[in-house]
């Protein structure tokens, strides 16, 4: 699909850079040389199940599946750890973190610094960039500074997101509409009760699919972003998590499941997840 040849600006970036269901468990490996090895420990890691492709329900096995699940049960293969995979709603999961409900977090987080004061950050695995999805054939305006520049045009975004900040720092409040999750924000947008959604590109790309007829991404990057995994402040696991990092773009493990997850092969949209 030639959409999703997008995606593969973003491996370039990144090589050059280098249910409800209940928790999930993948069993542990034997750790890897010049790694650290943890013992078989268990990692608890939080994610939403609903952020394309980083993680969601696989809607033919039913079974959780995504680029989070693939790289940890990686990361921990060679770090002897025992990734048990948690579902949590993206609102509260990073104040979870700090909290010490979860060792980790695994959603597409963006690293900031005010995150940053509350949680410690991996080194950052990929870079993103931020986006206006808008109705299809959108004539109104092809930038942020276009929307800016009409009173008369709102956004929608997920609260609690790196695209609402940023939908705040170029509009007035009542111009931005937040919303629980993404997919509300999108059929707020298909229904026209806004203008546009600011969202990551990655996951534009996830909302076209068989909404290609009624949706495309516009507009230059507003912003771009790296992503890391959260721990609460001080945990030991940030280094080995890094190591191991470092260690799967070494191996060329990175960039075979960015292949598969942001190459033009990844076929799934959320119209499949439902």
């Amino acid at each position: 699909m030639k959409k999703r040849m997008v995606y593969l600006l973003v491996l370039l970036t990144v090589a050059l850079a280098a249910c409800t269901p209940a928790a999930a468990t993948q069993a542990p490996g034997t750790g890897a040389e010049g790694l650290p090895d943890l013992g078989g420990r268990e990692v608890t890691v939080a994610v939403e199940n609903a952020y394309l492709p980083f993680n969601y329900i696989d809607p033919d096995s039913g079974q959780p599946a995504g680029w989070d699940y693939e790289v940890w049960n990686e990361m921990c293969r060679v770090l002897n750890c025992v990734p048990v995979y948690t579902e949590a709603a993206w609102e509260g999961m990073i104040q979870a973190v700090s909290d010490g409900q979860f060792d980790a977090a695994a959603d597409g987080i963006t690293i900031t610094a005010d995150r940053a004061e509350i949680v410690d950050f991996s080194d950052g695995y990929i870079n993103i960039e931020q986006r206006l999805l808008v109705r299809k054939g959108e004539t109104r305006f092809e930038s942020i500074e276009d929307i800016v520049a009409d009173e008369s045009l709102t956004v929608g975004t997920q609260t609690g997101t790196t695209n609402y900040e940023t939908a705040t720092t170029y509009l007035p409040a009542e111009r931005v509409q937040a919303f629980e999750q993404f997919p509300f924000a999108v059929q707020a947008l298909i229904e026209s009760e806004i203008d546009a959604v600011i969202i990551d590109e990655v996951a534009g790309m996830g909302y076209l699919g068989e909404n290609a007829d009624a949706l495309q991404l516009v507009g230059p990057s507003m912003s771009s972003d790296q992503l890391g995994f959260i721990f609460p402040l001080g945990s030991d696991l940030v280094e080995p998590v890094n190591l191991a990092i470092e260690a799967l773009y070494g191996s060329g493990f990175m960039q075979t499941v960015n292949l598969k997850f942001f190459g033009p092969s990844f076929t799934i949209t959320y119209d499949d997840l439902g």
